[in-house]
């Protein structure tokens, strides 16, 4: 009988494209595969079946917070996960824990009951923190190293996060980038929207932090340009808010992630301009490098993101100072004005993916990290 693994997650899977990837590869090796995901509003499907796999969902109500003020809700959310292991304890044999929102649940259990845990780190979470006092972070973060050394195994999302992890010891480690899976690719073709010369798209976790207000402010200037504006997070009131005023943004929401793909392969050119001051961010490598690299399409980043690194290495974008609105629009204006300067930039993306961030190769590192496991 093959190894039963759940694989756990403080969102409701909806879509969660690390996590669903992650899940179908599993299954496709032969695991047998559930997803436990938190619905915080109580309004989505307690269970469905897709591919094989059963996802699963808690729900219990809370709002999107920031600092202690979301103390609470996690709080509720790690008791109501325990609770969930402890009753159905004989329906799983690995944890796959995504982040620190959900390890110590899985640490308990490997105590209690001897499952074995796999710790995705998709970002270190007391770097994650925004208005939270030093003193709790501190803590966060002590609690978090010690957690990765008891953890069967521990998956980061990109190389450079082992110096963000300096101090732990975990047993097994190995890098599993968030590339997109090949077939994922859409058969969409570019916008013939009247009006716009660069079309733009964005679509991931929606703060401030990410250079979405200084972007909207250059299309503000610049009408004859464009952006497909998508996702949900902390400062969606305020992001949606500035986006439905402005008649060259379109506001998309909370999309499934094939119609993620789709706005991104419609664009002449992604982005993700995150700010460097946060500490997660100076060792980011999130969907949108990759999806830039699989769609074939150039990227702008912010330097001192780690992004810039991947992008400098494959010559596959342009790097901007965060928050500088005249150096983002020259490089805008260099891309819209330049068609032979995107095809190139967009053929290294495509090239790196093959030869370097392709799906494929992060599989192969997953299974052979469940084999390890799965032998201990």
């Amino acid at each position: 009988m093959s190894a039963r693994i759940l694989i756990c997650r403080s969102n409701p899977v909806a879509p969660d494209p690390r996590v669903e990837k992650i899940a179908r590869s599993l299954s496709c090796a032969g695991y047998q595969v559930s997803i436990l995901g938190w619905d915080r509003s109580g309004e989505l499907p307690a269970s469905s079946q897709q591919d094989g796999i059963t996802l699963l969902r808690l729900p219990i109500v809370a709002e999107f917070g920031s600092g202690l003020a979301n103390l609470p809700n996690l709080l509720r959310w790690q008791l109501g996960l325990m609770r969930w292991l402890v009753r159905r304890r004989k329906e799983y044999d690995i944890i796959h824990a995504c982040d620190f929102d959900t390890i110590l649940p899985a640490l308990a259990s490997q105590a209690l009951f001897a499952k074995k845990v796999v710790y995705d780190i998709f970002d270190f979470y007391a770097d994650h923190l925004r208005a939270t006092p030093e003193l709790f972070k501190k803590a966060i973060r002590f609690i978090d190293l010690k957690a990765i050394g008891r953890a069967n195994a521990v998956i980061l999302v990109d190389e450079s996060r082992r110096e963000q992890i300096r101090g732990a010891k975990p047993h097994y480690s190995t890098v599993i980038y968030n590339s997109p899976e090949e077939q994922d690719i859409p058969e969409v073709g570019r916008s013939s929207e009247t009006g716009c010369s660069l079309r733009l798209a964005y679509v991931g976790l929606l703060q401030v932090e990410r250079g979405l207000f200084e972007m909207m402010a250059l299309l503000e200037r610049h009408p004859e340009w464009c952006l497909d504006l998508a996702g949900f997070g902390g400062d969606e009131a305020r992001i949606r808010a500035q986006a439905e005023r402005m008649p060259n943004v379109h506001w998309h929401g909370r999309v499934p992630y094939h119609r993620a793909l789709e706005l991104s392969q419609a664009a002449d050119v992604l982005f993700a301009t995150y700010d460097p001051a946060i500490p997660n961010h100076r060792f980011s490598s999130p969907n949108k490098i990759f999806e830039a690299m699989l769609l074939g399409k150039p990227v702008l980043v912010a330097k001192d993101t780690n992004m810039d690194r991947i992008v400098q290495q494959a010559e596959c974008g342009l790097i901007v100072e965060y928050g500088d609105e005249g150096v983002l629009e020259s490089a805008l204006t260099q891309l819209a004005q330049d068609d032979t300067l995107r095809k190139r930039l967009g053929d290294n993306a495509r090239q790196a993916y093959e030869t370097s961030y392709s799906w494929q190769a992060m599989q192969a590192r997953l299974e052979e990290l469940y084999r390890h496991v799965s032998e201990i």
